[in-house]
């Protein structure tokens, strides 16, 4: 709307200006009988406020200057403001928009890089913001600039297999990678280039088959999801397990659900440091149960015994509502006195 606008006060501004060149142009010739170049002449240097070449010695023509003079006083500074308002919206709200995106991306710490903002980067964008998870995109289709600016993500405009656009996005500080592009090259590509750069940084890739899994595997890629196995999961499991169904997708959502699954890694001098699941009485103390536990660089596992004893760098997965979610990480913060 600002736009169009702007527009209309422009052509207004054209067509008054118009306006007052044919009406002095005409009015000169008729009353000082010159010719119509003369005419055209002297009603642009009177109305553009340049000067008269000669006082006109009839008083019509007196009249009709001080009436352009006016005229064009009164167009010029509409025309000025109208040029000074586009270029604040255009220019300096503009810049100043860049400048502060680009900060927000400099300031963000233990980030997500979203490399790819189409049908698969979009969802997972929209499932970060309902987690209130911090994320910048990074995609160099103009049409995805629009879309992420429509949603308010942090956008980054480049391509994502250039060391320079990946480091424009924040890669230093960035907690986790999600290589979400449509080509299995292009993720390879990028999950090569992250890894060479950040050996510790979380990486998940899209891949469209097998073989493309176990490259990015072999690059360094963390996870790899496949959508279309996913999806033949899913649809499968709604028909045959149907509430199995539903509840992995009540207890998997990020929208507000009342059960949660929260993964939390035991940090150095936290309390609970070589105390047994039993000993520490999770479920009593937070109302939340632990349900898989995968000790420092092996696999989960399931349903752990009571005896299992944590230790640092363990990763529980706990399930709970909110409340009880929030509990059980406070239960495991680090202590301020050590264990």
């Amino acid at each position: 709307m600002e736009r169009g606008l702007t527009a209309r006060r422009a052509a207004f501004a054209l067509a008054a200006a118009a306006a007052v060149l044919a009406m002095g142009t005409v009015g000169f010739h008729r009353i000082l009988h010159e010719s119509w170049l003369e005419s055209f002449y002297r009603a642009v240097v009177t109305s553009s406020l340049t000067g008269l070449d000669t006082v006109p010695n009839d008083r019509g023509g007196l009249i009709l200057s001080m009436v352009l003079i006016v005229g064009g006083v009164t167009i010029f500074a509409f025309a000025g403001a109208a040029v000074v308002e586009a270029i604040a919206r255009g220019v300096f709200t503009g810049s100043w928009s860049e400048r502060r995106r680009r900060r927000a991306i400099e300031n963000l710490r233990d980030h997500t890089i979203i490399c790819g903002y189409g049908r698969v980067g979009r969802r997972i964008a929209e499932e970060f913001r309902r987690a209130r998870a911090p994320f910048v995109v990074l995609d160099v289709a103009a049409e995805a600039a629009e879309a992420a600016g429509d949603a308010g993500d942090l956008f980054v405009q480049g391509d994502a297999t250039e060391d320079d656009d990946l480091r424009a996005a924040g890669l230093e500080w960035a907690k986790a990678l999600i290589a979400a592009l449509d080509s299995d090259a292009d993720n390879l590509y990028i999950v090569l280039s992250a890894r060479a750069a950040r050996p510790d940084l979380t990486l998940v890739a899209r891949a469209s088959d097998d073989d493309a899994e176990k490259k990015l595997k072999l690059a360094g890629a963390d996870r790899v999801v496949m959508p279309y196995r996913a999806a033949g999961r899913v649809i499968a499991g709604l028909v045959l397990r149907p509430q199995v169904a539903a509840f992995l997708n009540t207890a998997t959502s990020t929208d507000g659900s009342d059960l949660r699954f929260e993964q939390i890694e035991v940090p150095k001098a936290c309390s609970v440091i070589g105390r047994s699941i039993h000993d520490i009485d999770v479920h009593r103390r937070t109302g939340a149960s632990i349900v898989a536990v995968a000790k420092k660089g092996r696999k989960f596992h399931t349903r752990p015994a009571p005896e299992t004893v944590l230790e640092e760098g363990d990763v529980l997965i706990g399930v709970g509502t909110s409340d009880e979610i929030r509990a059980l990480e406070d239960l495991f913060a680090p202590s301020d006195n050590g264990r």
